[in-house]
């Protein structure tokens, strides 16, 4: 008897620890779910749902304020999401918000999130429609991803081949850094110019040595006397008219003094 008492308070025990534990678990699911406590409805419009499921989160200002509570389509192109959302936040949602679909992190759930429309809107009421944005498409992206991606990999194995000629002294610039023959005839080259200036240098000097000589030759002093004597008379002109505007100048002055006297000795008389 005793034995069959001590089972019946170790299943007793038991099944109240279940019990508990289960309405444990109702409330948790049911406060997540928003199935206690006052709610509204709020609607949206999509195009493409991108993965989105009944009982995901419905976020406003980084805060989940309700979850996704049905998924209807309403043509071959649309589809309307009900969010079922906690009435103490209806206040700051206001008329011209717009709901968009994001993800919760990189790989995270997909949810709904709102922003809070104009400023100084009205609030939204129960059963009203907001605006809906259309999801990033992820497909496309990773498409266009691998595309920029395959191409990465064909210019890397372009400049990979590139770099093994020029390393192999292929080409232009392989033989200009790996060939000792440009490299000898472009000293060759400079060589050359250099012995071309010092006989241009040379050039020049006989070339003045020569006129030189042509100025005392007797059969040419003559001319270059006449030259001496047209440039001394030039310069000579060019000082005696330099004085004569010297002296206009000095004349002007003069007379400006004398005129500036003359005002003086008037305005003391009078």
């Amino acid at each position: 008897m005793q034995q069959k008492s001590k089972q019946k308070i170790k299943v007793g025990i038991f099944a109240t620890v279940a019990f508990a534990l289960l309405l444990i678990g109702i409330f948790l699911i049911g406060r997540n779910k928003n199935m206690f406590g006052s709610t509204f409805l709020l609607y949206g419009t999509f195009k493409n749902v991108g993965g989105l499921q009944a009982g995901n989160n419905v976020r406003f200002v980084g805060i989940d304020v309700g979850t996704v509570e049905s998924i209807e389509i309403l043509s071959d192109t649309t589809a309307r999401v009900a969010l079922r959302i906690k009435e103490k936040v209806q206040p700051f949602i206001k008329k011209g918000a717009v709901a968009g679909i994001s993800s919760d992190g990189l790989m995270g759930d997909k949810l709904i999130t709102i922003s809070s429309g104009r400023e100084n809107a009205a609030p939204v009421e129960d059963g009203d429609s907001i605006h809906a944005v259309e999801p990033l498409d992820y497909d496309v992206v990773l498409s266009r991803v691998s595309g920029v991606a395959t191409n990465a990999e064909i210019i890397t194995e372009q400049l990979a081949g590139i770099a093994t000629q020029i390393n192999q002294g292929k080409g232009s610039i392989g033989r200009l850094l790996y060939s000792d023959s440009l490299a000898t005839s472009l000293e060759g080259t400079v060589t050359e110019a250099q012995k071309t200036v010092k006989s241009i240098r040379r050039g020049s000097d006989g070339f003045g040595e020569n006129m030189e000589a042509l100025k005392h030759n007797f059969l040419l002093r003559g001319y270059y006397k006449k030259k001496e004597k047209a440039a001394r008379k030039e310069a000579e002109k060019k000082e005696k008219e330099a004085e004569k505007q010297a002296e206009k100048k000095e004349k002007s002055r003069k007379k400006g003094e004398s005129g500036d006297s003359s005002s003086l000795k008037m305005s003391k008389e009078d």
